[in-house]
């Protein structure tokens, strides 16, 4: 492969006091997992490099082009508007020259299992939705590592390289990551059939005044799933404290189905007991609030076949199910 111009230049611009010749591409591909993680460390644990070489050859590039190519702040690094621009016009390079020779390399004969795919997500739709799905790559080879939490928190341990694959509840922001839209879920206003028969039509008469006094069950103290409903479908700003929380929508839907109060869970999640009658939706607003997931991984190949094979699976299931 050869990124040269037609003057025979890489294309880098140097600076003056800039080394001569083109930078060597271990320098950039280590530039390149920096920027990508946003810090030495994070970089440094997905090239499986100690933190101080990776530190040393982002210092070599920088005197190398003459540039300084990292802002260093207490909590990681952020790239310059230089930086931003090599990393543009050496990323698919980059990325095609390491699946190339990952062929190359690369033993199809060889025995022994395959490195499992990091796959990390909420639980409930994890254990719900996701994992289901994949048991047809089971019986095909494929391993599975699997990680619940919160996504603010797995984005950062999947830039740091500890997963391969992040469900996400939000869209990342910049270019660390690269992301394709999974599903989008609905959320209901539900209660079991005892609320329903006392709240009968009140709640389209009378909106949220309608649900005054009535326990509320919810994911955590703040309220997060309640709020947004209040906010999109009353216009209205939600303050209570709810009668019972727990950190799991699967322990909701249980207390919620046994009379302990009212909530708003995802569709997906409470279909069968909305089809069952256990749950009733309490309310049917024409403009239901709407949340799309995320499949987050890092840009360029994927670390080895089996996470392509997921991602491919998951993102085309998902457009299925939609």
């Amino acid at each position: 492969m050869d990124d040269r111009n037609s003057d025979g230049s890489t294309g880098i611009p140097a600076a003056p006091g800039a080394g001569n010749g083109p930078p060597d591409l271990n320098l950039l591909r280590t530039f390149l997992a920096v920027h990508r993680a946003g810090a030495f460390t994070a970089g440094a644990r997905v090239l499986g490099l100690s933190q101080p070489t990776v530190t040393a050859q982002i210092r070599a590039l920088e005197g190398r082009l003459g540039r300084e190519l990292f802002e260093r702040r207490p909590r990681g690094v952020v790239p310059t508007p230089f930086a931003d621009d090599l990393a543009a016009r050496i990323a698919d390079p980059l990325d095609a020259l390491g699946a190339a020779a990952g062929a190359l390399t690369g033993s199809p004969g060889e025995e022994g299992p395959a490195e499992p795919v990091r796959l990390a997500g909420p639980a409930e739709y994890l254990a719900h939705t996701v994992l289901p799905t994949l048991a047809p790559l089971v019986e095909r080879g494929v391993r599975l590592r699997v990680s619940f939490g919160l996504t603010d928190g797995l984005l950062d341990e999947l830039r740091a390289g500890r997963h391969d694959l992040v469900v996400a509840t939000v869209r990342p922001r910049g270019r660390a990551l690269a992301w394709l839209p999974l599903a989008d879920e609905e959320f209901v206003l539900v209660g079991a059939p005892v609320w329903a028969e006392r709240l009968g039509g009140r709640i389209a008469a009378e909106g949220p005044a309608a649900l005054h006094g009535v326990p509320l069950v919810a994911y955590a103290e703040d309220l997060p799933i309640l709020r947004r409903y209040w906010r999109h479908v009353f216009g209205r700003r939600l303050t209570a404290v709810p009668a019972v929380t727990a950190p799991d929508l699967r322990a909701v839907r249980a207390a919620v189905a046994g009379g302990a109060g009212v909530s708003v869970l995802p569709r997906y999640l409470c279909a069968a007991e909305l089809a069952s009658g256990a749950l009733v939706p309490l309310h049917l607003p024409e403009d239901p609030p709407i949340n799309t997931g995320f499949l987050v991984g890092r840009p360029g190949p994927p670390a080895h076949p089996h996470v392509a094979l997921v991602r491919d699976h998951l993102v085309r299931h998902g457009r299925e199910a939609g």
